[in-house]
C-alpha cells in the first residue's frame, strides 16, 4: 500500500520527527498506519496486547528502525502500559512524549460482541476512556479515534450521513458510539483535541482470514484460493461500502495533521459506493482465478445490517479526505497478497 505522492508531500512536514502513539498498532489497520507513519519520518510507540494480532509485521520494522519504533505489550485497560506508551520514543534530546495518538485498539466484530458483550464493552468503551485520560495526562495534542459505521444500524436512509442519530444494533456498535461520546466529552471538559472517524468496511492485505470473525473479503479470498466456495450470510443482496485500507490510513493521517482545533467531530470514512455481497464474491473469485462462483448460503447473522454506504462530504470538507484507491484496485492488491502468503505457507510446510 502506497500513499499518493502528493499526499506524502503534504503530510511529511507535519509527521517528520514527530512522536506518535498507535494503540492496536500490531493489528490490521494499525499495522498499515505504522508503516505509513514510518515512511513519513515519525517516531512511533505502539501498544497492543496481541489478542487479535501478532508481531509478524511489526517486528521487521522494529529490527529496521529500532530508534523509531517501540513496542509495548499491554492492554489499553492497563494504565501503566498506557503511560509507558504515551511517553514516546527516545531520540535526540531525550524522550519525547507522544503528541498525536491514534486509538485503533478494539475488540472488533459484531458477532464476537454478541457472544462476549461485557468484554467488548470493557475494551472498546472503558479502554477508550483510559486512552483519553492517559493522553490528557501526557499532554498529547490530539487523539484520532477509530469509530465504526455500525453506529448507524439498519436505518433506511442512504447514504449514511453524520447528522443521523446513532442506532446501534450490537454491543460492538454501542461500544464504538460510546467511544465517540467520550471523545466529545474529553474535548469539552478538558480541552483535548479529538476527532472520530466512522470506518466503512475496511479491507486489505494482512487482514485476518482464518477465524469465524474474519473480514468478508479476507474470508472470500482464503476460500477461493483453497478451491472452496465462499460463505454468504443471507441471499447476498446486502450492500456495503468496501473501503481499501490505504484510504483509511490516509484519512487517519489527515485527521491527525489538520490544524483545526477539533472537539470530537465525527466523520465518515468510506468511498460513497455500494457493492452487494454477491457481486463482491464474484469480483474476489475472478482475481483468484475461479469462475462460476456458487456461494454457500447460510442464515443472516444477528446484528448484521442490510445496506450501508457513506456520505463522505464532511470528511472532505474538514480534512480534505478523498479516497485514492478504487474497490477493484484494492481487491487486486489484496488477493495478490493472500496468494503470496498462501504460497509462502505451502513452501514452509514442505520443508
Amino acid at each position: 500500500m502506497k500513499l499518493p505522492v502528493e499526499k506524502v508531500t503534504q503530510l511529511r512536514p507535519f509527521y517528520d520527527g514527530r512522536s506518535v502513539c498507535v494503540t492496536g498498532g500490531a493489528g490490521f489497520i494499525g499495522g498499515h498506519l505504522v508503516d505509513a507513519l514510518l515512511s513519513l519520518g515519525a517516531s512511533i510507540s505502539v501498544i497492543d496486547d496481541l489478542s487479535n494480532s501478532t508481531l509478524e509485521a511489526l517486528s521487521g520494522l522494529i529490527e529496521l528502525e529500532p530508534d523509531r519504533v517501540r513496542f509495548i505489550h499491554g492492554s489499553v485497560l492497563d494504565d501503566e502500559a498506557l503511560e509507558e506508551a504515551l511517553s514516546g520514543v527516545a531520540g535526540e534530546g531525550g524522550q519525547k512524549s507522544a503528541k498525536t495518538v491514534f486509538h485503533l485498539a478494539a475488540l472488533g466484530s459484531v458477532q464476537r460482541s454478541i457472544e462476549q458483550p461485557q468484554r467488548t464493552w470493557s475494551v472498546n468503551a472503558t479502554g477508550t476512556l483510559r486512552v483519553l485520560e492517559a493522553s490528557r495526562r501526557a499532554r498529547a495534542e490530539r487523539v484520532v479515534y477509530a469509530g465504526s459505521s455500525s453506529a448507524y444500524g439498519d436505518q433506511p436512509e442512504l447514504p449514511r450521513i453524520e447528522t443521523q442519530l446513532p442506532r446501534p444494533m450490537s454491543p460492538y456498535a454501542a461500544s464504538k458510539v460510546a467511544g465517540e461520546q467520550l471523545c466529545l466529552t474529553w474535548a469539552n471538559c478538558y480541552g483535548l483535541s479529538t476527532v472520530a472517524m466512522r470506518f466503512f468496511n475496511i479491507f486489505g492485505a494482512r487482514q485476518q482470514a482464518d477465524s469465524q470473525y474474519a473480514g468478508v473479503i479476507a474470508s472470500f479470498a482464503r476460500k477461493s484460493l483453497a478451491g472452496e466456495m465462499p460463505v454468504v450470510y443471507g441471499d447476498g443482496s446486502q450492500t456495503r461500502d468496501f473501503t481499501f485500507v490505504g484510504n483509511a490510513v490516509l484519512a487517519a493521517l489527515l485527521a491527525g495533521a489538520n490544524k483545526t482545533a477539533f472537539k470530537g467531530e465525527v466523520m465518515n470514512i468510506g468511498t460513497g459506493r455500494r457493492t452487494s455481497i454477491a457481486d463482491l464474491a464474484v469480483l474476489v473469485a475472478q482475481r483468484c482465478g475461479v469462475e462460476n462462483v456458487r456461494p454457500e448460503h447460510k442464515p443472516v447473522r444477528q446484528g448484521d445490517v442490510q445496506h450501508s454506504v457513506a456520505d463522505i462530504r464532511r470528511a472532505k470538507e474538514l480534512i480534505g479526505y478523498e479516497p485514492f484507491a478504487r474497490l477493484e484496485d484494492g481487491l487486486t492488491e489484496t488477493v495478490e497478497w493472500f496468494k503470496r502468503a498462501r504460497n509462502e505457507g505451502s513452501r514452509a510446510e514442505s520443508r
